[in-house]
């Protein structure tokens, strides 16, 4: 059901949230140090790379909310709109999330956080 695929992307679009919080706000912070397996010293100065990081992560996760909602619409045409969206944001966290794992197979779980969710998005969405 199209219901399914929209929660999943909901979700997705939530962790993208939470994502972008730790990156761009509290990336010095000792919890999200611990999160990201950084120093106090490597989070200072990879500060501004993170601080952009996070915004590509909250720009995705509006993207698939707009979709979301769009969907919802009884406008054929907003539910067409609505579909691309979420298909494009979910793809490119996907994507994001194979990156990572390929580049740092350690943050398995990590990648998996961040790329489980909107992958059962795409596949809930194709399928229904």
């Amino acid at each position: 059901m199209v219901v399914i695929g929209l929660v999943f992307a909901g979700l997705a679009a939530l962790i993208h949230v939470y994502i972008f919080y730790l990156e761009s706000l509290a990336w010095t912070a000792p919890g999200t140090r611990r999160v990201f397996g950084t120093s106090a010293e490597q989070a200072e100065t990879t500060r501004p790379l993170a601080f952009n990081q996070g915004f590509y992560n909250l720009f995705l996760a509006v993207g698939v909310l707009v979709g979301v909602l769009l969907q919802v619409s009884s406008d054929v045409a907003a539910v067409s709109a609505g579909v691309g969206m979420v298909l494009l944001g979910t793809a490119s966290m996907v994507g994001a999330g194979v990156v990572l794992l390929v580049t740092k197979p350690a943050l398995l779980r990590g990648a998996a956080i961040q790329g489980v969710a909107p992958l059962l998005a795409i596949v809930s969405v194709l399928i229904f």
